[in-house]
């Protein structure tokens, strides 16, 4: 019987052209590690995403000759030896990774920006890309081909003209035209999910925050929301979206702020208005949970659902991370239990990262979470981090079981436990047969 190969290292040169190697075979990291993909976790590189060189950071790859992991620094090309740098994928929405880039980030030069970089390679016999990633969401209204800017312009003219004098839509507008943000992008074509920002200031210093970094670490994805919009101005834009969209959800807590959390009292009343206009969508609550108070309050004014920020569930990895300013580990804890207590479908923005999130104590940490906390559905989002700064940062040293492994086990455990990637309407919080939710097919 004939043995599948794993695929072959991609390297590029100093121009970013990219290659396959004729010999050397794809390896992948997990943690500080270089690891070989499992079959299972080896897909066809999802459409729409994108590949990255990691800048003058040479490969790492198995050498079936030697049996051995081996790092790429040159390659010969005819009788020129050049210089290689490794390459990276960055994944569509909707697929978590499963292996980190395998490269000698020692000899990294730059700190890489706040994008999630995953293993990637050639396979010979179907001649295309493969990933390391599974499917964890199999909603496609994210996916880039439905964001078409030609359509975009004149409906955000249009929505400016409207309100005048509304803060909020000048913000969206940036949104969507300056970032190229999909859910600002959704309130002007009126669908889907529309974001709510809310607070230009933050209890949390996070490692990997997009809207606010030091000048010595890699820049920032956007510039926070400078004003607090009032109730007015929220529901002006938001009850519109809720009453006439297509699958409607209004979302507070996004990339341009801090955390809504610190505005809790408009949000409140903004949420109530929004409650008595309509009976029609979804009203989500994204945060880091750090006030248990304010979330039973929010919950009260008429919340649907909320999402809590966590890179892990182990207190010393979230300090880590998150670096709380006034708050603690327990009280985030304590905000994911009373969302659930109040009957909220209750989400984990669980940000994962190969080595850390299937580490043996995480896994461990995390069946106890569950249990304990109820949560509805783990948001298996991609950390956009740099790898090797993170990894140190978090103090790892050994790698995990397995990322693909990690998500078997905590689904035996807990075959209720629902996977994603994004929030959801009321009417899909419990899809028919969510008990078998994962894994997705068609990857």
């Amino acid at each position: 019987m004939k043995t599948k190969r794993l695929p072959k290292l991609l390297y590029a040169d100093s121009q970013g052209n990219i290659y396959d190697h004729p010999y050397l075979t794809m390896a992948g990291m997990s943690a500080n590690e270089a690891v070989l993909p499992e079959s299972v976790e080896l897909i066809p590189l999802p459409e729409d995403s994108r590949l990255f060189t990691i800048p003058e950071t040479p490969p790492i790859a198995w050498d079936e000759r030697q049996g051995s992991f081996v790092t790429v620094s040159r390659v010969k090309e005819g009788r020129r030896s050049i210089p290689v740098q490794a390459v990276s994928a960055f994944m569509a929405p909707g697929y978590m990774r499963t292996l980190l880039p395998a490269c000698d980030y020692s000899q990294k030069k730059v700190h890489l920006p706040l994008w999630s970089y995953t293993a990637v390679g050639w396979d010979e016999e179907t001649e295309r890309f493969v990933v390391a990633a599974t499917r964890v969401d199999d909603n496609e209204n994210w996916l880039p081909k439905n964001y078409d800017d030609r359509k975009l312009d004149p409906l955000v003219r249009r929505m400016l003209a409207e309100f005048p004098e509304n803060r909020l839509i000048e913000q969206l507008s940036r949104c969507a035209v300056d970032y190229h943000c999909f859910a600002a992008k959704n309130l002007f074509f009126r669908r889907w999910e529309a974001p709510i920002p809310t607070s230009p200031v933050c209890n949390s210093n996070c490692l990997g925050c997009i809207s606010l970094q030091p000048s010595d670490c890699c820049p920032s994805n956007h510039e926070r929301i400078p004003f607090v919009p009032t109730p007015e101005e929220i529901v002006q834009l938001m009850l519109p979206h809720l009453m006439e969209a297509p699958d409607p959800i209004v979302s507070y807590g996004q990339g341009c702020e801090g955390d809504p959390i610190m505005q809790a009292d408009t949000v409140a009343e903004a949420t109530r208005r929004l409650k008595a206009g309509t009976s029609r969508g979804t009203v989500n609550f994204n945060s880091n949970g750090s006030m248990p108070e304010r979330v039973r309050m929010l919950c009260d004014a008429g919340m649907d659902s909320m999402r809590f920020s966590m890179n892990s569930v182990q207190e010393n990895f979230y300090n880590g991370y998150y670096r709380p300013k006034g708050y603690r580990f327990a009280d985030v804890v304590e905000s994911v239990k009373a969302a659930k207590q109040k009957g909220l479908f209750t989400m984990i923005n669980y940000l994962v990262s190969p080595g850390v999130t299937d580490s043996p104590s995480e896994v461990e940490a995390l069946l106890k979470f569950i249990e304990a906390t109820g949560v509805d559905m783990l948001q298996m989002r991609n950390l956009s981090i740099d790898p090797a700064f993170y990894n140190e940062r978090m103090g790892v040293e050994e790698r995990g079981i397995g990322m693909y492994r990690m998500l078997q086990q905590v689904k035996k455990a807990f075959p209720k436990i629902q996977y994603g990637y994004f929030n959801r309407t009321r009417e899909n919080f419990f899809p028919e047969g969510y008990e078998k939710g994962w894994p997705i097919k068609g990857n």
